[in-house]
Order: C-alpha cells, then structure tokens, then sequence
C-alpha cells in the first residue's frame, strides 16, 4: 500500500503542469499528443495558452509558432478570436442541444474545454484522445482534460470550425454513452454524429469549399465503401457521411441524438430511436432506400429516393458500366466481393431483345438486390429481385434496347447487426448478363405435342400431310436425342473409376470458374448416368448445365436432400445435404480403395 501512494504522489509531481490549468494568456503546459497524428512523430509538445475564450482554452504548439512571423502570428490570434465566439454562439449551443452536454465540470474540475493546436498530416483535421477523460494512474499519458486536438495548419482556414464541431462530438459522445451508461459506442457510428456536427451548426450550407462538398467528392471517388467498417480512410468519411446526411434528411436529427442517450449502441440503437419516434423503416430498408437514392435522387421516383437538402439535391453517382453487344446472344459473368452495408451499382447498357440477370450471392449471407430499369424517356422504375434460401434469384427485362434504355442492379450484404471490426470480412457474389430473344426461346420451350386435335377420319387430306411431317420431325428429334444418351453412355462407362476426389468437402454454387474441386462434382455427375448429367462435361466450370444436373440428382434422391430442409425442388446449389448424400454413394461404391 505505501509503495503505491509513493508511487502515485510521485507521478503527480511530474505531471502536475498538465493537472492544474492555465487561466493567464501566455502561460505554458506539456501535454501527451498522438504521435500518428503529429507531424513528426512527437509524444509531447510544449503549447502557450493564446485565447482564453468563453468556454475554451485554445493553446498552440510553442515550437511551431514561435516559427511563424509576427504577421502570421496576428492572423493566428485574430482567427483565435472568431473560432470562440463560433465555438460560444454557434458550435456548443447546436451540437449540445442535439446530441447532450460533455463532462461538465469534468476531470479537471473545469467548465470550459481544452483546445489543442499542433501541426498534423495533410489531410488530418483533428483528433480526440479518450484516455484524456481517465486520471493518469489510470491510463498513462493522460492529460487529465476535456480536450481535443485540431491540425494546425487549418487555424486560419474556415474548415476549422467545422473540424473542430467534429471532434467536440467526440467529446460530448464520450460523455453520453461512455460515462452516463458505461458502454463503448461502436467507431462507424461514433464518427456518423461527428461527421453530421458541421451541418448541424450550419457550416455546410452553401456548399462550396465545406467539409460536406470534400466528403461528397471523397464519396463520388469511391462509393462502394462499408459505412460500418472503419479504418480511418477518407473512403470512410466519404460514404458515411452521405449516409448520414440521408438518415437525417428523412428522419431527423433527433434519431442520433435519441440513439446515443440509449445504452444500446450501433445499429440495435438507430433501431430502437426510430422505434421512438414512430417510423415503422428500420435500419436496413434505410440503407436499401440510400442505396436506390443515391444513384437516381429522384424525387419523383417515391419520397425516399431523393436528398431534400439544397446542397445534395444533385448528387448521383456513377455506377460500373456493362455494355452487351446490339446484335446476337450474348453473356456477360462476373464475380465480386463485398462487405456489410457496402453499396454495389451495375450498370447494363446496349443488347436487343430481353436481358436476363442471373445473380448467384454468398448463401450464408442475407443479400437486398433493387434494380432501376430506365425507359427512353428517362423514367425509373424500381423492383426488387426475389432470392432463394442459397441467395440466388433471377429477372428478365424484356424490350431491352429498345423500350428500357438501361437497367442498374444494386447488391448488397445486411447480415451483420453489429461488433463491426477493422477490417471486416468480404463475401463473394456472381452476376450473370445474357441478351437474348424471347420469341426464339419460346419456341425452343415450347413441348411438341403428338396428340390428335381431331380423329383422322374427321382430318382432309392436307391436315393429314401436315401430321405426318410434324411425326416425322418428333421421329428425328428422338433419334437424334437417343443418339446422343448412346453416345454419352459409351464416353461415361467407367462411372466411378473417373472420379479424381474422394470426397465433396466445400460448398459449390453457380458462377464458380476453373475450379479443382467442381471438375470433380462433374466426374460424379457424369458417372451417375446421362439421366443425371447428359453432357457429361468436365471443365470445372460451374454453370448451367452443372447446376441442371445437380438439380437432377437432388430430386432423384429429394428423401435425403430437400425434404430434410422443406424443399420440393432442386437448388443446384451444393451444400450440406447434397454433399453428405454425395459422399455416402461415394462410399458404398468403394471409391476409397
């Protein structure tokens, strides 16, 4: 016990120029800064107390000012000036009223804040440090205030009201959920309420040259970024604050500010605040609705696909272009990867006839797909695709090219509901474009029928030739069909012996391209007969004829496979069922010796 008070006593000793506050303009005091954030690397800066204001102390980084010529220094003091009656007139009273007070009086028994200047990384507006609100035999390297940190460099610049609305949330979330509840507020969200702080007190209005204008170019640039993954990268500013903006454009400000008085944090919170305030929309038919809104801001299109603010009413993004030839089938696949809450726009243009999307997600994941066709006009029309348990669904748009001039398809993954890590997991997807011909498929479809409309006694003598020619083609056809099992029965004759595997152990869908483990999914097709699988191709490639002939053989032994699960139909998707009954024929045939 006595080696730890002397401990502490003397750690009080060499850090009571932090502890006790200056109140004299001039005075100076050490104090702990992120060395990531300072401009070369320090731990500890010595700073002079320039502007005692109403509710802050601004001090600035000695060694870098004493750099700057007395000119310079003027502007600094004069900007000093405006940034506290911002941060007493405008900044406190909005972001308090909002979102609730800072610690107040705090750890050091002080009702204004610290407002630190050093010299920071391009690209870097501030900072805040919670080990600050912890006594430093707590948490070493504390300065025992309500402070945050603001890049130098931006002193005299008009963002700097705007950085320092930013990181004053910071302090007062802290405050609200850390002290008032005992709970961590998740990063993504924590920075969602920041990144709104300078709308909030009016800094954004006007557009031009704002934060709101860098994080819309930043968004522009790269849209397709989760806005609950966070690593601290511009992309993330960028589309979590356009999210934001939208979540609040159409809900109000008061759902983040209801959600952080909640012991709830993230999402589970967002939830419950709109619950508070009447709205039946949730988290995730918001994101879905931001996603649609962000690539069309169409007012027109329904409420909730447009901004209503003045300064994002012309945003809209530009998604990936797909261009399908004008003449001829053809068929476009591709694969991706995405995470939670990441947005995806694909854009499909040129093609005749119909355009057919296939889309083939990760099964352990819940996939949202709203697809925008556009006619010549220029109108959208919105609808949704219809996914099965394996996340698989597919639309035909017909009249493409020429009545519907394009058609966006908007994938995204809403699994996760919270515990968001830095980085998160990517999940793959397929998407499949085919132009083609309806009138054509039709017929192809169409069942040939050898049933008599009428007896042949009642048929003249041309309805009779025309039977006989309609026989004689069915005859062909089945020839030629017999044939080709023939054929495919000679090839196959060694069945199991041309297996190269001895067990199906992952997980095999559509859309997987040269791939061990699907070439040999095809050699078990092929050795199950042609009734299973008559092209009897091995490619490792798994498309449509693969995903027929699993079907196939999921139907032929549905007992085991789909009614375990409560299907009546083939998935062509092989997972568990299918590859446990795969692996036990495997076994009975011997294929191990």
């Amino acid at each position: 016990v006595n080696k730890f008070k002397l401990v502490f006593i003397s750690t009080l000793i060499v850090f009571m120029p932090v502890f006790a506050l200056a109140a004299i303009e001039g005075e100076k005091a050490n104090f702990f800064v992120d060395p990531t954030y300072d401009l070369t690397q320090r731990k500890e800066i010595t700073a002079t107390l320039e502007k005692k204001g109403r509710m802050a102390y601004f001090y600035i980084d000695s060694q870098w000012f004493r750099s700057l010529t007395q000119t310079k220094q003027q502007e600094i003091r004069t900007a000093l000036d405006s940034l506290d009656e911002e941060f007493y007139y405008q900044i406190y009273p909005e972001i308090t009223r909002s979102f609730g007070s800072e610690w107040r009086p705090g750890i050091d028994k002080e009702s204004r804040i610290t407002v630190l200047f050093h010299p920071m990384p391009d690209g870097s507006g501030g900072y805040f440090r919670e080990s600050d609100e912890y006594y430093i035999s707590q948490v070493p390297y504390s300065n025992e205030r309500e402070m945050v940190y603001l890049n130098a460099s931006y002193i005299t610049s008009d963002l700097e009201k705007s950085f320092l609305a930013h990181e004053f949330t910071h302090l007062v979330t802290f405050n609200q959920k850390e002290k008032q509840h005992g709970v961590d507020e998740e990063v993504w969200l924590n920075e969602a309420r920041a990144e709104y702080a300078p709308t909030l007190a009016g800094y954004d209005s006007g557009y031009e040259q704002t934060n709101l204008q860098m994080r819309m170019n930043t968004f522009l640039e790269n849209p397709s970024d989760s806005i609950t993954e966070w690593q601290g990268r511009g992309t993330d500013y960028g589309a979590l604050s356009l999210f934001t903006h939208y979540l609040v454009d159409h809900y109000g400000v008061e759902i983040l500010g209801d959600s952080l008085k909640l012991e709830s944090v993230g999402i589970k919170s967002i939830n419950e605040a709109l619950l508070k305030n009447g709205f039946k929309e949730d988290f995730s038919q918001i994101f879905t609705d931001w996603t649609i809104a962000v690539v069309v801001n169409d007012c027109s299109l329904g409420e909730k696909y447009c901004y209503k603010s003045e300064e994002l009413k012309n945003l809209r993004i530009n998604p990936s272009i797909n261009f399908l030839p004008l003449k001829g089938d053809s068929t476009l696949g591709v694969s991706e990867s995405t995470k939670n809450w990441s947005g995806n726009w694909y854009k499909f243009i040129g093609g005749q006839g119909a355009l057919k999307i296939k889309f083939i997600g990760n099964p352990e994941n819940l996939f949202k797909i709203p697809y925008l066709t556009k006619d010549l006009s220029g109108k959208n029309y919105l609808d949704f695709f219809e996914l099965d348990l394996y996340q698989r669904g597919e639309i035909l748009i017909p009249n493409f090219g020429t009545s519907i001039s394009s058609l966006v398809i908007i994938p995204s993954i809403q699994s996760k509901l919270s515990d968001f890590k830095n980085p998160e997991l990517s999940f793959p997807f397929f998407w499949e474009a085919s132009s083609v011909i309806i009138e054509e498929e039709e017929k192809e479809e169409e069942p040939t029928s050898c049933v008599l409309e009428k007896p042949l006694f009642e048929m003249n003598k041309s309805e009779i030739i025309a039977k006989i020619a309609e026989t004689e083609s069915l005859l062909l056809q089945l020839k030629l069909q017999l044939g080709i099992i023939s054929a495919v029965q000679e090839i196959s004759g060694q069945t199991t012996s041309s297996i190269s595997c001895q067990r199906i152990e992952a997980n095999l869908y559509y859309g997987l391209r040269g791939d061990d483990k699907v070439a040999c999914l095809q050699e078990f097709l092929k050795a199950q007969g042609p009734e299973i699988y008559p092209e009897g191709l091995v490619t490792g490639n798994f498309f449509s004829m693969t995903q027929q002939a699993v079907i196939r053989f999921q139907e032929k032994y549905a007992s085991d496979v789909l009614a375990p699960i409560g299907l009546n139909h083939g998935t062509g998707f092989v997972g568990s069922n299918t590859k446990k009954k795969i692996n036990e024929i495997l076994a009975a045939l011997d294929i191990f010796q």
